[in-house]
């Protein structure tokens, strides 16, 4: 059975979890927060909040969640680290496939990482893991890139899905997204009765937007945008809602220019349109910032992580 709050609490602010990059502690997981989900203030002073130990040794991707089903925070990543030397090849085709999570009951007392391998033996990666939970069947979708073998063909990055409940036992892993090109930086958002699926074509280099009805593989059929279509050079999308009014922000780490995260945003995500934000219309805080996840916050949860970290 699905947890159920005592109380809805209103969300006042914004948590970004995210790495920095391939420095030396870059590839863990750093914390900032946000008032407005426009302007960014790091928190720990710029320093990871959490370290991976086990596995590669860093983290990258991180996707945080609050769990519709027992209540508890997760922090899910890539166990990558490519500052340990290994390159992008041995990354994609002999890399971990282990996702590393980190649990709490609120979001200032974490457990320690943990190291869960997905049932592929055959694939060469497992990257970008993010989910969404599915209310008809009281689980978390999770889904993530593999580079995977095809007889007679080259490898190619698809988008696999489990399901789970605890972040320790998944379901046996799916094809969920497989196209022509690679495909890799999976998320997806719901609004109304509608979900909306952000994904990066690996050859175009821009972001691919679908509209579905359902969590089903299938129900998922391309949204038209030329506004993402003209935005090369970028991955790692993280979409939320603003707390305040019917506004989606859709964040994307500009990887090809090494400027970090641009925020759009938009009124309907179905019409496929956003705006571009001016660079004085936000401010995303003393580190740059590379592909992470928001998560929306109650006051009590702010003053948590800005006593604790600020």
């Amino acid at each position: 059975m699905a947890y159920e709050p005592l109380m809805e609490q209103k969300n006042t602010g914004y948590l970004f979890v995210y790495f920095t990059g391939e420095d030396e502690s870059g590839e863990q997981v750093y914390f900032a927060l946000s008032e407005d989900g426009l302007h960014w203030h790091d928190l720990n002073r710029g320093k990871p909040v959490l370290t991976s130990r086990i596995g590669e040794r860093g983290v990258r991707d991180p996707f945080i969640l609050r769990s519709s089903h027992d209540g508890n925070f997760y922090i899910i990543a890539t166990d990558l680290r490519i500052a340990s030397g290994k390159g992008w090849d041995a990354a994609q085709h002999r890399g971990s496939r282990s996702i590393v999570v980190w649990e709490a009951t609120d979001l200032t007392h974490w457990s320690e990482e943990r190291s869960i391998e997905m049932d592929l033996p055959e694939a060469g990666c497992v990257w970008a893991p993010e989910t969404i939970y599915d209310a008809d069947s009281q689980e978390h979708l999770m889904f993530w890139a593999s580079m995977t073998p095809s007889e007679g063909k080259a490898p190619k990055q698809i988008i696999y899905s489990s399901r789970t409940r605890d972040f320790r036992t998944f379901t046996r892993p799916e094809v969920f997204i497989e196209r022509d090109n690679h495909v890799i930086d999976t998320s997806i958002i719901r609004a109304g009765e509608r979900y909306y699926r952000f994904s990066k074509d690996e050859t175009t280099k821009c972001i691919l937007l679908e509209q579905g009805d359902s969590l089903a593989a299938s129900s998922f059929a391309d949204i038209v945008s030329a506004d993402l279509d003209h935005l090369l050079g970028v991955e790692g999308p993280a979409v939320f809602k603003f707390n305040d009014r019917d506004e989606w922000c859709l964040l994307v780490d500009q990887f090809m220019t090494n400027q970090g995260y641009l925020p759009m945003v938009t009124d309907d995500l179905a019409s496929g349109r956003f705006r571009v934000l001016s660079k004085e219309e936000y401010a995303m805080g003393a580190t740059k910032k590379r592909h992470g996840s928001v998560l929306n916050l109650t006051a009590a949860e702010y003053a948590a992580l800005k006593k604790a970290w600020g």
